[in-house]
């Protein structure tokens, strides 16, 4: 399918910072926001590869929070990031009558907390997010070797990838205690086999969530964005299926 990018485009968040983002077009009046977790970029393959499967049915954009790829600064674990997604969100709907996101893990958070306080989506699916982010396991003896390893240092994984880590410890809203307030139809997708979110996380929020809503366990799925690499066709499936019934 024909498509034209528009890349290195940009927002402003209400702290002032220009966040970055690629919008992949082709002529649809409905478009895909892909929030992109800790380390990932506009530039990950695998989300790349994810927004253009979707082409066909959707215009696509893919951003980098502020310490990712483009957009300068440091990465604030969800503390400052809600005013990325926002920014982006309101140029969306300026270009578009109906949006969708998909958030990645603390992308997903994010994502979360936005859908909580602002009507600027219309639906969102929720890919591997924890409930809080101090309840994350945070195992790294259990690094997944093929995807984390291999893929990552070795292999395409690599591209993309990166942070500038900001102070870890300032407030942060806890999705957990915000899902209640979501008034848009909500997906969870979690990995069965996820060995940095736990799958608890997903059904946690699942069941605090008031409105439409679904969960996905991918069995032997990874986490978050490998979920693209690992389980495709049952991945991509499940966000085409949800779509097509949320953003009518």
């Amino acid at each position: 399918m024909k498509h034209t990018l528009y890349q290195n485009q940009t927002a402003k968040a209400s702290d002032g910072t220009d966040v970055f983002y690629d919008r992949y077009t082709a002529g649809h009046d409905k478009v895909i926001i892909i929030a992109h977790g800790f380390y990932n970029s506009k530039g990950s393959v695998l989300l790349k590869d994810l927004g253009h499967e979707l082409l066909n049915q959707y215009d696509c954009i893919i951003m980098d929070f502020r310490g990712h790829g483009k957009t300068k600064g440091l990465f604030y674990w969800t503390s400052k990031e809600p005013m990325d997604l926002e920014t982006v969100l309101e140029q969306a709907r300026q270009m578009y009558g109906k949006v969708g996101v998909i958030g990645f893990s603390l992308g997903a958070a994010t994502s979360l907390i936005v859908a909580s306080k602002y009507k600027l989506m219309d639906s969102l699916i929720a890919v591997s997010p924890p409930v809080s982010f101090w309840q994350i396991e945070f195992h790294f003896w259990d690094l997944c070797f093929e995807n984390d390893i291999l893929y990552n240092i070795f292999g395409e994984g690599k591209v993309g990838k990166g942070v500038w880590p900001g102070p870890f410890w300032l407030p942060k809203l806890k999705p957990k205690n915000l899902v209640e307030s979501i008034l848009i139809p909500v997906h969870y997708i979690h990995g069965e086999a996820d060995w940095l979110i736990r799958p608890w996380h997903s059904r946690e929020l699942f069941s605090k969530t008031k409105v439409h809503k679904k969960l996905s366990m991918i069995k032997r799925g990874p986490h978050a964005e490998y979920l693209v690499r690992k389980n495709r066709d049952e991945f991509i499936g499940l966000i085409r299926e949800w779509f097509g019934q949320t953003l009518q």
